[in-house]
């Protein structure tokens, strides 16, 4: 049930509150905090058993700079233009400038307060390409020093890191939860909205379903966080179906209901189409060799932020193979290789060739070519990093990320994503009209909304952007009457 519901079908209301914010993820999170922060009263609905969502399983990298306490402590000068300038590009084209605009301004007050919240972070780098750190430190790089973003703007990292090693979204959440819960939030888990209660053309409460049961709430202002849509065949079908058949990046949970209870009542949407893709291959591995799609074909600089080696090969003519020498794979330090070994080995390319299928001499005129250029230390075609370059030489290894970083056996399409469309919102978070103008009462944060993002996607900006907007939208929420 998405259709609105009028408040003059709710006989009995069972809840009212201020702010009422559906789905405590990070987003969720921060629009009840800074809700409550503001004096109004606040409720948040959880359809799972306790706060985290997807949000909660992330790799926990919160993308800030400008010039934070982190980034000074480990060398580096940043400013919000600097910032602007490389991430107008890595997350576009088609970014939404003012709300990229804001967030870079904003950067460095955002990360201080999350500082606040109690999230830690260590004054150290991880100065090489990975998914995430195996380490404690709190800075990493994601792409910045890479061409062509290092020509676009100075290189300087801004991936922070909570003080966790591997995956860290459960202490970010961890530090929020317990914030919001200091200032008096009130949570309401397994709990499931089911559709907006409307009075007149505005949005007045939610009807929800909480062990079977029905239940009302009477809200001045509803904050959809909700997250996408990744969960949701039908949608990812009429919207992004490039996401078919690939694996998804959710908690389970990122249905799209939040979208679709928001459209039943004249909602827009914004670019539903756009996505993330992550392809299981390993950076350290795919930076000291090539990658290659199945024509045996190189088509990126592999010390790229590994998201956009993955978007590039989602494209590619698959699959796509990680191929290394004796040399590079064993330069791979134990704890990058995510336990990660060759899936096929030979003594020369041409029997390589034919074990991966692929065009005869294909690969081995891929080889040369690259080999000629790296004996000078150079990557014309690509320009990858002088850093990661030399000859490559027999004998020679293929990994294939269709089995993933823990192979069991078991094989897929290498690839996982989420989506970054969703409700058409400004950048206090109110959402918009089809026909124009807002609706009144409703807002939308995190991944339910259509944030900074245009067609690129960089690590850190969902938790980044979501808590940033969030914050907005729970402040405007609480005082518009």
């Amino acid at each position: 049930m998405t259709t609105p519901v009028p408040l003059s079908e709710i006989h009995d209301v069972d809840h009212e509150v201020d702010v009422l914010v559906v789905g405590y993820g990070c987003a969720g999170a921060a629009a009840a905090m800074e809700a409550r922060r503001a004096g109004a009263s606040v409720i948040v609905l959880e359809r799972a058993s306790g706060p985290g969502g997807s949000s909660a399983q992330s790799g926990g990298e919160l993308y800030l700079g400008g010039g934070t306490a982190v980034q000074r402590a480990c060398g580096f000068d940043d400013d919000a233009n600097n910032m602007y300038s490389y991430l107008e590009a890595a997350l576009g084209p088609h970014v939404d400038a003012e709300k990229l605009r804001l967030y870079c301004d904003g950067s460095v007050e955002h990360f201080e307060w999350f500082r606040a919240c109690g999230v830690a972070f260590n004054e150290s780098l991880y100065d090489a390409p990975t998914w995430m750190p195996p380490s404690k430190d709190g800075l990493m790089w994601l792409g910045e020093n890479a061409w062509p973003y290092n020509e676009l703007a100075r290189a300087v990292p801004r991936g922070h890191r909570p003080a966790t090693e591997s995956w860290a979204g459960h202490a970010v959440m961890a530090a929020l939860t317990a914030t919001c819960d200091a200032l008096g939030v009130e949570t309401h888990t397994d709990t499931k909205a089911q559709a907006l209660v409307v009075d007149g053309d505005r949005v007045v409460g939610v009807v929800a379903r909480r062990f079977g049961e029905t239940v009302a709430y009477r809200a001045r202002s509803v904050v959809l966080t909700t997250g996408g849509f990744v969960d949701n065949e039908e949608m990812l079908a009429a919207h992004a179906p490039v996401l078919l058949g690939h694996g998804k990046v959710s908690d389970g949970y990122d249905d799209g209901s939040g979208i679709e209870m928001a459209a039943a009542l004249g909602a827009a949407t914004r670019r539903m189409g756009f996505v993330e893709a992550a392809y299981t291959a390993v950076p350290a591995m795919v930076c000291r060799g090539m990658l290659v799609n199945a024509h045996g074909s190189r088509f990126i600089n592999e010390d790229v932020y590994p998201g956009l080696f993955s978007h590039a090969a989602l494209h590619q003519p698959g699959p796509c193979w990680v191929i290394l020498d004796e040399q590079g794979l064993e330069e791979v330090p134990s704890a990058d290789a995510w336990g990660v070994r060759p899936t096929y080995a030979a003594e020369t390319l041409a029997e390589l060739e034919a074990e991966l299928g692929m065009p005869e001499g294909a690969l081995q005129d891929t080889v040369a070519a690259y080999n000629r250029e790296a004996e000078a230390g150079a990557d014309p075609l690509f320009h990858k990093d002088a850093r990661w370059i030399r000859k490559l030489e027999g004998p020679w290894a293929a990994i294939d990320p269709r089995l993933g970083f823990v192979p069991d056996g078991s094989k897929s399409t290498g690839f996982s994503g989420f989506t970054l469309g969703g409700l058409s919102t400004d950048v206090d978070g109110r959402v918009r009209r089809v026909g124009g103008g807002f609706v009144p009462g409703l807002y939308a944060a995190g991944r339910a909304s259509s944030g900074m993002h245009g067609e690129g996607y960089i690590s850190g900006t969902s938790l980044g952007d979501g808590t940033f907007f969030g914050r907005r939208a729970g402040t405007h929420a609480a005082t518009v009457h």
